[in-house]
């Protein structure tokens, strides 16, 4: 079987640790444990988040002069370096020998008029008290919201149109190898019309630049499971299936929905909304396949059906874990 498997900001940083190499590797170590069995025996593709990483890395060139900020494009792949090489050491660390690893820079590309460059929504970086977070966004012109009880940074978050590298991704998938790509959602890049720098075979009638922007790493998880053909995509989070009446004394889990049927139901955009989206779309453009939101120590469970919420074209009844 072909997976997808959408690593969450949990995977790699629990809210409210330090940010240290330490911390992010000993989370990555535990998520290695729980993919590791399935790499063995499927073609296995990872995607992560990368939000806090981003964020840092931001943060901390901004404490420097001006000139030495790197913009978001930049950031993202230096993030998908880095959490990259976490992966792929701590999963061959579980994997026989002989086992391919390949972590690959990934383009995501994005509309230059997309409405989202002029909302930004998507947190990057640390937790602030309100207090801080405003005056940061007056001292480096950010803009902040809410997240639960605390304050982060926003950056405007665009909606994938295409990955760059699925043929690569596609040949190492070939070779048997496991493929950790699309970190963070895909380095934003766009084309731009009109004036171009033109290579020595003049082949682009656009010129491919980066984007200040994140992309959401559920949805372009989602586009890149279309375009490998994947039989199934998993979005991993800390929650162990979709919840109805969530936080209340009513809650309950959904257990299989097709896509119309789970959008029935509202959830919030900066936690939820996401995930079941992208499940949907996913779900509907590759008939038969199935998207499961769930916990990532449940894979076993997910992937034989007893574990999460599995959306697919051809459940008929919505059903609910008991």
């Amino acid at each position: 079987m072909r997976l997808v498997v959408a690593l969450g900001g949990n995977a790699l940083q629990k809210r409210g640790e330090p940010m240290t190499v330490e911390s992010q590797r000993e989370n990555v170590r535990k998520a290695c444990q729980a993919l590791s069995p399935v790499a063995l025996d499927n073609e296995l593709v990872i995607s992560h988040g990368n939000g806090p990483q981003v964020g840092l890395l931001s943060l901390q060139a901004s404490s420097y002069e001006e000139e030495s900020e790197y913009p978001f494009d930049v950031l993202g792949a230096q993030t998908e370096g880095m959490i990259g090489y976490f992966i792929e050491q701590e999963l061959g660390n579980l994997l026989p020998i002989d086992k391919p690893i390949a972590t690959l820079l990934t383009m995501t590309e994005v509309d230059a008029d997309d409405p989202a460059m002029a909302d930004p929504s998507k947190f990057v970086g640390p937790i602030y008290s309100e207090k801080d977070a405003k005056r940061l966004a007056e001292e480096r012109d950010w803009k902040v919201k809410p997240d639960g009880d605390a304050w982060r940074r926003v950056v405007p978050s665009p909606e994938p149109k295409r990955i760059f590298q699925i043929r690569p991704i596609k040949v190492l998938l070939d070779m048997g190898a496991v493929v950790v790509c699309t970190g963070g959602g895909g380095i934003p890049t766009m084309y731009l019309d009109g004036d171009y720098i033109a290579g020595p075979f003049d082949y682009n009638p656009k010129h491919l630049v980066g984007v200040e922007a994140v992309i959401d790493k559920d949805r372009s998880s989602m586009v890149l499971a279309e375009d490998i053909q994947a039989d199934l995509l998993v979005i991993a989070t800390d929650a162990a299936a979709v919840y109805l009446d969530w936080g209340t004394p009513d809650q309950r889990g959904i257990k299989a929905a097709s896509p119309d049927q789970i959008e029935e139901f509202e959830f919030p955009a900066g936690s939820m909304g996401p995930k079941v989206e992208a499940a949907a779309d996913f779900a509907r453009k590759r008939p038969g396949s199935s998207a499961v939101i769930g916990a990532l120590e449940d894979l076993p469970g997910i992937l034989d059906g007893t574990k999460g919420t599995r959306v697919n074209t051809e459940i008929t009844d919505m059903t609910l874990h008991s």
